[in-house]
């Protein structure tokens, strides 16, 4: 060998990582040399193939009594064997060769990386935890704004169906007549107003009850003194008529007397007749929006 021979490169311990030279050519060197091997070994077994074809093919045109089929299988087996083993041997040399002078850069070769340029590596460790712990913050907080989204995604389509729900609802509903819904706001409290009145009443006696059944029925469902102020002043005036024949005048006013005050007083009763009245005449209104 001369002495223009190039001088071998320093040993693996002086050269770059080995993690650098996959990032800057963005493979892994392992990789493309065991495919090189891979194709070298299917180029073997092809030749191989071809050689056992072409020695059957001698063997059948052969024309002798000797059988040299074992032969040709031994002769074979012994050429694969010498032929994978210094093929092997080729590219385990070609392999180490390649990782320690193709795929392999010195330490003082000056060499940035396109994503590496303008980094600040002069960074103290408190600085870089800082950072990582605002990082890791920073992380957190977007992963909690995507639930958030989620959450008000969801919220969104539900609000929507509950919207579309109350459109239909709202247009079943909208064919009511609102004049009419203010009356019908009105009784309530005027109902509830005369329940009131009329519970505070005080309850009737046994004798009231009694003369209440015994008065004769002018219509169907109600009493003479129901009907009409005509009716209750006819109702009164016999019954004192009545009374009168039987016992004195003092006597039959007095129970007569009594006999009110059980059914309730006057400013009770004048209240119950009110508002009778206005539920009355709010039940009129209502007739003509029926129709």
């Amino acid at each position: 060998m001369t002495e223009s021979t190039a001088q071998p490169l320093p040993s693996s311990s002086k050269t770059l990582p080995p993690l650098l030279i996959p990032e800057a050519i963005g493979f892994a060197p392992q990789l493309l040399l065991d495919d090189v091997i891979n194709v070298a070994n299917n180029a073997v077994q092809d030749a191989i193939d071809g050689m056992e074809g072409l020695l059957q093919k001698w063997a059948d045109e052969r024309v002798g009594p000797e059988d040299s089929t074992q032969e040709i299988e031994q002769g074979l087996v012994l050429f694969q064997t010498l032929l994978e083993y210094h093929t092997d041997l080729a590219f385990d040399f070609f392999e180490a060769w390649a990782l320690k002078n193709i795929f392999a850069c010195p330490p003082d070769l000056p060499m940035v990386l396109p994503h590496h340029e303008g980094l600040d590596l002069t960074t103290t460790p408190e600085r870089e935890k800082e950072l990582m712990d605002e990082i890791s913050s920073l992380r957190e907080r977007l992963l909690n704004e995507r639930q958030t989204q989620k959450l008000l995604t969801r919220a969104i389509r539900v609000s929507r169906q509950q919207r579309l729900r109350a459109d239909k609802r709202f247009e079943r509903l909208s064919a009511l007549d609102s004049p009419r819904m203010d009356v019908l706001a009105r009784l309530p409290p005027q109902l509830l107003a005369m329940h009131e009145a009329l519970t505070n009443l005080p309850p009737l006696g046994p004798e009231t009850i009694a003369a209440l059944t015994q008065i004769p029925m002018t219509e169907p469902g109600k009493r003479q003194w129901e009907t009409s102020k005509a009716g209750y002043l006819n109702w009164a005036v016999n019954q004192l008529l009545q009374r009168s024949n039987k016992s004195g005048v003092s006597t039959t006013v007095a129970e007569l007397s009594r006999d009110v005050a059980e059914v309730g007083s006057a400013i009770q009763m004048r209240e119950a007749c009110e508002k009778a009245d206005l539920m009355r005449n709010d039940l009129r209104d209502l007739e003509p929006m029926e129709e």
